[in-house]
């Protein structure tokens, strides 16, 4: 399944949602999706999204949509 991740670039400031940014990640599930960001980058994550049907399709009309893999 394919997940959107909301996230922050650091931990050490206060999360401001101007700064939120997110990335696209392919899981089994949503455990395994937060513990390979987390393992990969300095993020703060806030929120993961599963992404199905027409959902996901209009995710990968956007011209920002691409898999990110560690």
């Amino acid at each position: 399944m394919i997940y959107k991740v909301f996230y922050q670039e650091t931990k050490t400031r206060n999360p401001k949602r101007e700064e939120t940014h997110s990335l696209y990640i392919e899981a089994a599930d949503e455990v395994t999706a937060r513990q390979r960001v987390e393992e990969n980058t300095p993020y703060n994550i806030e929120f993961i999204q599963p992404l199905e049907g027409s959902h996901l399709e209009y995710e990968q009309e956007n011209a920002d949509f691409k898999l990110t893999e560690f």
